[in-house]
């Protein structure tokens, strides 16, 4: 591999832009320039094959060429419009390695991105790789959060409308599954602060266990029709010590006495971590 030099470094750094999540990209035109090529349309030829190269290595080139276009001052000011496309460190090293190689710049091009590819990598692999409970935490949050919301929607239809109704519709649930402990009890028993949500703070078996109340409650009141919110009230109360017994004849631990796991928002911006490190989305 060539030795990188600190301007050529420069040049690739000066032309790198980094969006508003943190991902960064590089103008196909910039590239073109800083590659040697007077004429784009000679360079397009090696964006085709670095799409080719990034679709044949098991990718969606989607993620990592997104063509937009941008207006350019011709003179007289008068402006015209051209294409351009962003392409990610993935598509850039691509490129790089169909460019002409006889231009010496090439050379210095294709150490900067597998350089920065394989920092990259090793970022990836020590601070954002995650653990298979870490996936089923947010995978059954997010599920949480949609079932939830045709909870609500299921309790609305049987009666339950105002903010205070809810309020104490869904303490009735957590109340079944916890053994009389209404939200601001278990908030308490599980230490959290001020403002913390309790489903942020529940590890996979905990959240799996209110899901399926959240669901089989929803089930239950749209299947017979139940109106009224102290009928729908003592329905979600039911499922929830329903759920409960079924802990406990499997010898399962009480939702309870389950550790607290932290934020869920740190996994979030854990996995965030992971798609940019990766280059692959919204670019």
């Amino acid at each position: 591999m060539t030795r990188l030099t600190k301007k050529a470094k420069d040049l690739f750094e000066s032309i790198k832009h980094i969006n508003e999540d943190g991902v960064e990209w590089w103008s196909s035109r910039d590239l073109a320039k800083a590659l040697g090529y007077t004429d784009y349309r000679y360079f397009r030829e090696v964006g085709r094959k670095a799409w080719i190269a990034c679709k044949n290595s098991g990718q969606d080139p989607a993620d990592h060429f997104v063509v937009y276009n941008e207006m350019v001052s011709i003179g007289s000011n008068a402006e015209r419009q051209i294409d351009t496309v962003r392409m990610t460190r993935y598509a850039c090293y691509l490129a790089v390695q169909n460019a002409n190689p006889s231009k010496p710049i090439v050379a210095q091009a294709q150490t900067y991105f597998a350089i920065q590819t394989r920092r990259a990598e090793m970022y990836l692999n020590k601070n954002t790789s995650l653990t298979e409970e870490d996936v089923k935490r947010l995978t059954l949050r997010r599920e949480m959060k949609t079932h939830n919301t045709h909870l609500a929607s299921a309790a609305k239809e049987a009666g339950v409308v105002t903010p205070l109704d809810y309020a104490i519709f869904q303490n009735k649930g957590y109340e079944g599954l916890y053994g009389g402990l209404d939200r601001k009890a278990i908030h308490t028993l599980k230490g959290l602060e001020k403002g913390q949500d309790i489903l942020d703070h529940m590890g996979s078996t905990e959240l799996a266990a209110n899901l399926f109340r959240a669901t089989q409650t929803e089930e239950k009141l749209r299947r017979e029709g139940i109106y009224g919110k102290e009928k729908a009230n003592a329905i979600h109360k039911q499922i929830g010590y329903k759920v409960r017994q079924t802990i406990k004849e499997i010898g399962g631990t009480m939702p309870e006495n389950l550790p607290t796991a932290d934020s869920i928002k740190k996994l979030e911006k854990k996995e965030q971590k992971l798609k940019i490190t990766k280059g692959s989305k919204n670019i």
